[in-house]
């Protein structure tokens, strides 16, 4: 009989010791384990700088949007109950797919497949874990308004590459994880994605193409990449059943900003004077939502240009259709939607806001 590899051992008493205590064994642990059924290999899992500390993992991100609000408006009570119930969801969710909890930053949650243990499927299980997480939101937020708790959205991406693994700190400390470029790409991948999305880098979706339902290629600029960065969204897992919830009504992400920008009326395809001004106050690839002059019509046309000096550009000639107007304070705001621009101004816009997302107005 072919023996069995440590890896494989190793998956087997996390699972007999779920299902007995509903709990799986953590890294560390793991990595004890590791060392004891094969002493010999014990030693590349102890500094990130071993040639075999360099392996393949999918690495998923998981943040609630919106969650700075929900901790403005609650007390410190209530923010620590509904945050302690979604993460200990998310970690069942986790534990279930076979992924290691790497860590808890704030509200986001990373989680790792291919280390400590190894695995041929770890895409795989990724985008699974990503999508049962997505659907356990839904249940998540039936309970939380039987409780009277505000409801919780969550992002996620994934991203599959190279990465060093060890344990880092000192006899005072130490975990085990992975670090390198592609565990960034992957939170970064996580910024881009709305509320209730599961994205996917172009790497996840070659080792997974024959089992997920995905979205068309799109391309993003990430911080500190020259070139865009192809992501997809996953809307399905046809073989297991599975489908991402409905979350987002909105195509694209938006930004909160303080922008200038001028507009004039468009009617009967004139543009008519005067040249007014207004501030966006929210951007995304299709419209803004602005503080703009008296006498807007709802429903009307208008030409208006965007200052984006920050990213060293200005747009021109985008003509909008002004969706709904309030009032407020004595201030007035509208939602306008783009009808048409450039090729190169939407492009421009896009960028803008890809960087802002990421923090950085800046590449």
């Amino acid at each position: 009989m072919k023996e069995a590899h440590p890896d494989q051992i190793i998956r087997r008493i996390q699972e007999a010791i779920a299902a007995e205590t509903g709990v799986r064994i953590g890294s560390e642990a793991a990595l004890r384990l590791h060392a004891a059924l094969s002493p010999d290999s014990a030693s590349r899992y102890t500094t990130p700088g071993d040639e075999d500390s360099s392996r393949e993992v999918t690495v998923l991100m998981t943040d609630l949007r919106g969650f700075t609000s929900i901790s403005e408006t609650n007390s410190a009570r209530t923010v620590l109950e509904v945050l302690n119930r979604y993460l200990s969801r998310m970690c069942e969710v986790a534990v279930h797919n076979g992924g290691t909890i790497d860590k808890f930053m704030g509200d986001a949650v990373m989680v790792v497949f291919g280390a400590p243990q190894r695995g041929a499927d770890d895409a795989r299980r990724a985008v699974t874990c990503a999508v049962q997480m997505q659907i356990a939101m839904v249940e998540l937020n039936r309970d939380q308004e039987s409780k009277g708790f505000p409801p919780l959205f969550m992002g996620a991406g994934i991203n599959t590459g190279h990465v060093m693994a060890g344990l880092l700190g000192s006899e005072l400390h130490s975990e085990y994880t992975v670090i390198g470029d592609e565990v960034n790409l992957a939170s970064r991948i996580e910024t881009f994605s709305l509320r209730g999305q599961v994205l996917i880098s172009e790497s996840t979706f070659d080792r997974c193409r024959d089992f997920v339902a995905a979205g068309t290629p799109m391309d993003v600029h990430v911080k500190g990449k020259s070139k865009p960065v192809c992501l997809r969204e996953v809307f399905a897992i046809p073989p297991l059943g599975l489908q991402v919830p409905q979350q987002e009504v909105r195509n694209s992400p938006r930004v909160e900003v303080r922008i200038p920008f001028t507009y004039q009326a468009v009617v009967d395809k004139i543009v008519m004077p005067p040249k007014r001004t207004g501030v966006v106050h929210d951007l995304g690839y299709h419209g803004i939502f602005a503080a703009v002059e008296p006498g807007l019509m709802q429903h009307g046309d208008i030409l208006l240009e965007l200052d984006l000096s920050l990213i060293g550009s200005r747009v021109d000639n985008i003509y909008a259709k002004v969706r709904s107007t309030t009032t407020d304070r004595g201030r007035n705001f509208a939602s306008i939607e783009f009808t048409s621009l450039s090729q190169l101004g939407a492009e421009d816009i896009r960028h803008f806001v890809q960087m802002l997302i990421q923090g950085s107005p800046t590449k």
